[in-house]
């Protein structure tokens, strides 16, 4: 069976690809599969109907391949699809499960930085006393601050880093200005990571179908930095937790070890300018109705 592609639309003309993923819906037509173009901005304002205009009734099942959407939006498409008789071939949960930390955490914990976080809604930062509880269990020293799904790694010292966690007044300065340059864009709640320390050589990108690395491109921040990460305990961990279509970014810590930064939706993640993404879009082209291996 050979999948289907849902792309973004351009906004300006609403027949065309979106020129951002006109590339990769190139490859995926270079395969045989049918395309069909989703309204992005549509669809976040909750016209459903507009979103899906270009959708034939009783087409799909779809990959996705666009912008970010929230996870809940991402479930309200998925409902949408499936009342036009259409299908996405990565369901909601385990869209969540990719696309945000909590729903990852689990299986690659022994992988990744230690982790905590708490809900909250957008423009609602916790208390010191809440957020000193949070920091607790990850012990003295460096943190990160993010939300389910980003950081603000470009504001690294007013936003993202914590110098030390156990400086609840520092911790809640960075937090509370991570959430006001958040905004409404806030993803599911905050997250307080363990800071460790990684070489100047850049992330590694590993794209996954079905459990299967089927392409590690650079971060899409450095382009021009691709190290040649080792995944074998990755891959485990991809298997364990079940979503079809995800990415791994991989770092060397400076004691040697590869180190998961951050696992997201394959759907939503983006390609580093110049990849060759062939090996990717023969993969999705072909997976069709197949499941992920187990571990």
């Amino acid at each position: 069976m050979t999948a289907s592609f849902l792309f973004c639309a351009d906004p300006l003309r609403a027949s065309r690809v979106d020129p951002a993923f006109t590339a990769e819906a190139d490859l995926a037509g270079a395969y045989g599969t049918a395309r069909a173009l989703l309204d992005h901005d549509a669809l976040l304002a909750g016209d459903l109907a507009g979103a899906l205009a270009r959708v034939e009734r009783g087409s799909g099942p779809y990959w996705y391949r666009g912008w970010m959407i929230p996870a809940p939006v991402y479930g309200t498409l998925e409902r949408a699809l499936a009342e036009r008789g259409c299908a996405l071939l990565t369901g909601a949960a385990d869209f969540r499960r990719g696309h945000e930390l909590p729903g990852w955490y689990e299986e690659f914990a022994a992988l990744t930085p230690p982790s905590r976080w708490l809900p909250r809604p957008p423009g609602a930062p916790p208390a010191p006393d809440e957020l000193a509880a949070l920091a607790a269990p990850l012990g003295p020293g460096p943190g990160i601050v993010k939300d389910y799904v980003k950081s603000r790694k470009h504001e690294w010292d007013e936003a993202c880093f914590v110098p030390e966690l156990a400086d609840t007044g520092r911790l809640s300065a960075v937090v509370e200005r991570f959430f006001a340059l958040q905004e409404g864009s806030l993803a599911g709640g905050v997250v307080l990571r363990a800071f460790e320390p990684f070489v100047a050589g850049g992330e590694a990108r590993v794209w996954w179908v079905d459990g299967v690395p089927v392409l590690t491109t650079a971060h899409p921040d450095t382009p021009d930095r691709l190290p040649a990460p080792e995944t074998g305990a990755v891959g485990a961990a991809v298997r364990a937790l079940g979503s079809r279509f995800v990415t791994t970014d991989l770092a060397l810590r400076e004691d040697g070890v590869w180190r998961v930064v951050e696992v997201g939706d394959g759907q939503v993640s983006g390609l580093p300018a110049g990849a060759d993404a062939t090996a990717l879009f023969a993969a999705l082209a072909t997976a069709g109705e197949a499941r992920v291996p187990a571990a």
